[in-house]
């Protein structure tokens, strides 16, 4: 995907970018290539990859759940900054709270949103279930999403307990996600929240599957979630 078919691609879903935005994506490949030299971020680092399958992918939500209604996002193990910096690049008003476990990440984040000049994002070094626990970020997000972390029985434990009650949990799954969301069902409903709806796509020119679920959380999680670090992942709720 040309940057050309990145930004057409885009308009035809409604998003217009402004010569600022388009920069921001042009310097966004440019720093994700230059770092990657120094640490691991990603495997993929040629331009039209990029375009597709980080940035194109990324904003993929955005067209089955209306941002401009949404303040404030979370993203559970953003990596290198997918799918929110992306997100906020086309919806600037979003507040956007980055949590990733890895020091080196949140680094590449902090420059990174120097470099965009990107306003009202912060990036928090701690594990997400540490994260879910903490009173200052404990249900206080209209929307939660991540990409590519874990299974949606793990996911669900690390993003439900910081959604908002009436806030929105948004998974992006791939091949898999029919399976993910029947072994998942149990946590979903556990932690306070039903599935709203469900969107399957082909990703335009490797047309690979794509689906996202929307959650929308009616209750408050209980209180003993999310359990310690790594118990999730060791000891999923299924069933």
């Amino acid at each position: 995907m040309t940057e050309e078919q990145f930004y057409d691609s885009l308009r035809q879903k409604g998003i217009e970018l402004s010569d600022v935005q388009k920069q921001q994506f042009k310097r966004y490949f440019e720093v994700l290539v230059e770092w990657n030299e120094k640490m691991n971020l990603t495997a993929i680092t040629d331009a039209p990859s990029v375009y597709l399958k980080h940035f194109y992918d990324s904003i993929t939500s955005s067209f089955y759940v209306d941002l401009t209604a949404v303040e404030s996002i979370c993203d559970v193990g953003a990596g290198a900054g997918f799918p929110s910096v992306p997100l906020k690049i086309c919806y600037p008003h979003l507040q956007v709270t980055i949590v990733d476990s890895l020091n080196k990440r949140i680094n590449f984040l902090n420059h990174l949103a120097g470099e965009l000049e990107l306003e009202n994002v912060a990036f928090v070094h701690a594990r997400a279930e540490d994260f879910g626990r903490n009173p200052k970020y404990r249900e206080q997000f209209d929307l939660v999403t991540a990409r590519a972390v874990a299974r949606l029985s793990v996911l669900s434990e690390l993003c439900l307990p910081i959604a908002k009650v009436g806030g929105l949990f948004v998974s992006m799954k791939g091949a898999a996600a029919s399976e993910e969301l029947q072994e998942g069902a149990k946590a979903v409903k556990l932690l306070g929240a039903k599935l709203q709806e469900e969107h399957e796509f082909l990703l335009p020119e490797e047309n690979s599957e794509r689906h996202i679920f929307i959650f929308k959380k009616s209750k408050q999680t209980p209180k003993k979630y999310p359990r310690k670090p790594g118990v999730p992942n060791k000891t999923p709720i299924t069933g």
